[in-house]
């Protein structure tokens, strides 16, 4: 058994351990509140570009008469598909739990599912990149042939602490320009969704073709499961972070409306050129959603994670007190029966 010093150093040091994790624990309530604001302020701009994409639609020529093949190639859908890319969204950095792993093991059933077809995998985040790098080869720029059924094509590190519009538009151009070069036949978002701390899910979300403007084309989803939400609610409860979704504000319920009148927009430019300029920007657009809501799901995994932590120290702390007092008790006790002993021997 340990002696009474060693107790106490180990204590110490679960103490010095519980205060980080509490600490951790705070500083990713914060993160997550700043996350879903960024999300919220988000929203007018995406739906008044889905709504203004809508009316465009709605008066465009979107199918070529003579062919009946879409006039825009990221309405063309190809069937059936022979190469896919798939974009997977981790974090960056560890101390979140499940959350990457939880994200990771979804493509991997997803590339069983496609096992006929050639994988582009592009890998955003640290934790996504290191893990897909051990098990899938990364292709050559220059190289005339692929490096196997499935490869790696693109590596993004380090932009998920602060997600900015225009480093998603640049991955978001490269996608674009492969779909429309018919390198790829669709593009698929592997990624965390979320709408409040305990309602989020994993799902495999199909960006490319556009087959429905507004519309999410979920593939598949793996839902949280009852445990790890009620964890995710105690945790949230904890910290003083609502549970509830965010709510839709006066801005939210005007962008709404936007577009959406039933009278006949005049338009300077015709509306195919609308549509060819407005689709990618609505791909990008969603991307860049996806991304907010990856990180918000980051930052209440890492909370939830925390507060398991802290809880934990408090456990470890209390046993090792109860077994502190028992050491010292047994201490005492010794002591006392050595006095009495050595008393009665004179």
């Amino acid at each position: 058994m340990a002696n009474v010093l060693d107790l106490r150093r180990r204590i110490r040091s679960v103490k010095s351990t519980r205060q980080i994790t509490k600490a951790m624990k705070m500083v990713s309530a914060a993160k997550l509140r700043r996350a879903q604001e960024r999300a919220l302020q988000a929203r007018p701009f995406a739906q008044m570009l889905t709504n203004l994409l809508q009316s465009v639609v709605s008066r465009a020529e979107l199918v070529s008469p003579e062919t009946g093949t879409p006039l825009h190639p990221l309405l063309r859908e190809t069937h059936p598909e022979k190469s896919v890319l798939i974009i997977i969204v981790t974090g960056d950095r560890g101390l979140a739990g499940a959350f990457n792993s939880n994200v990771l093991k979804v493509p991997l059933r997803f590339v069983d599912y496609l096992a006929d077809k050639s994988i582009d995998v592009v890998a955003i985040g640290r934790k996504g990149r290191d893990f897909l790098r051990r098990r899938f080869p990364v292709a050559q720029p220059d190289a005339t042939q692929r490096a196997g059924r499935i490869q790696i094509v693109g590596e993004y590190v380090n932009i998920l602490a602060k997600v900015e519009f225009d480093e998603v538009e640049e991955i978001a151009k490269k996608i674009i320009q492969r779909y429309c070069q018919e390198e790829i036949d669709g593009v698929y978002l592997v990624f965390n969704e979320f709408k409040s701390v305990i309602a989020q899910r994993v799902v495999v979300q199909r960006i490319l073709p556009v087959q429905e403007i507004g519309r999410r084309v979920i593939t598949q989803a793996e839902e949280l499961s009852a445990e790890a939400r009620e964890r995710m609610g105690e945790a949230a409860r904890t910290a003083g972070v609502s549970l509830e979704a965010p709510q839709t504000t006066e801005l939210d319920r005007e962008a709404v409306k936007f577009g959406t009148a039933p009278v006949d927009y005049i338009y300077e430019q015709p509306a195919e050129e609308l549509l060819n300029d407005l689709l990618p920007r609505y791909v990008t657009n969603q991307l860049y959603q996806d991304l907010l809501e990856s990180v918000a799901a980051e930052h209440a995994a890492r909370m939830t994670a925390m507060d398991s932590a802290t809880n934990n120290a408090n456990d470890v702390i209390d046993s090792l007190t109860l077994t502190l007092n028992r050491v010292r008790q047994a201490a005492i006790t010794k002591e006392i029966i050595e006095i009495v002993s050595g008393a009665a021997a004179l």
